[in-house]
């Protein structure tokens, strides 16, 4: 029998794992392999949103923070949102990251979390959070944050993508959240020929830090260039 969108997608994060080496200062945090809870409502989610053969186009993001998918194991929600938009209770932390609060913005001016998960499947080329330790704790770090990090995680990265478009992904087209991560993004493409067109979106924490004032009109934005998928 052929498994769904979301039990390729739980079979995925439930083997991720990256046993490559990091420049000194960096961490990679595995969100399965910490929480139990995290594995439980991570496959609640693919459960209840996934539970179909569709395709979907692919919204990429860098790498999951500490806060967000760091926690939950679902890109871009933290438990806030897991629980009050998407009806999933995750007891075992409580977290906030602004990233969420903004996509889920668009995500229930979409049309909400049932029509826009059924179109869309998120996640990063680097799927697992990455920390920088400083002299203040670990804070979350960026896979292209610095050259060495990104050489070193670049093979992993790639076979990553190849393994999300293998979930079911239309590859027509994809939306990318950052511009300084298209541009890494439209590299890896540009060397493997994953996706056909790519369209770059304003990276949902630039936006709330930075362009709070202007929310709906970036909100506008994904709207219509989700909507005006091919």
């Amino acid at each position: 029998m052929q498994k769904t969108f979301g039990e390729k997608v739980v079979d995925f994060n439930k083997t991720l794992h990256y046993g490559g080496e990091l420049p000194d200062g960096f961490d990679v945090l595995n969100p399965f392999f910490g929480n139990e809870e995290t594995l439980t409502v991570m496959t609640s989610f693919y459960s209840k949103f996934y539970n179909d053969v569709n395709h979907r186009k692919f919204i990429i993001g860098i790498n999951p923070s500490r806060h967000g998918a760091g926690v939950t194991g679902v890109p871009f929600t933290d438990t806030k949102r897991l629980e009050s938009i998407c009806g999933i209770e995750m007891k075992s932390a409580h977290t906030h990251e602004i990233s969420s609060v903004f996509l889920y913005d668009v995500i229930q001016q979409y049309g909400g979390p049932e029509k826009f998960y059924s179109e869309f499947y998120i996640n990063s080329p680097f799927p697992l959070a990455i920390t920088r330790r400083t002299p203040r704790g670990s804070l979350n770090a960026n896979y292209y944050d610095e050259k060495p990090l990104f050489l070193a995680v670049k093979k992993f990265m790639i076979e990553s993508i190849k393994s999300h478009i293998d979930l079911g992904l239309d590859t027509s087209e994809v939306f990318i959240l950052g511009k300084k991560n298209a541009t890494f993004i439209e590299k890896l493409n540009a060397e493997n020929h994953f996706f056909d067109r790519l369209t770059v979106l304003e990276h949902p924490r630039y936006i709330q830090q930075y362009k709070s004032k202007e929310k709906q009109h970036y909100i506008d934005k994904y709207i219509i260039a989700l909507n005006n998928k091919q």
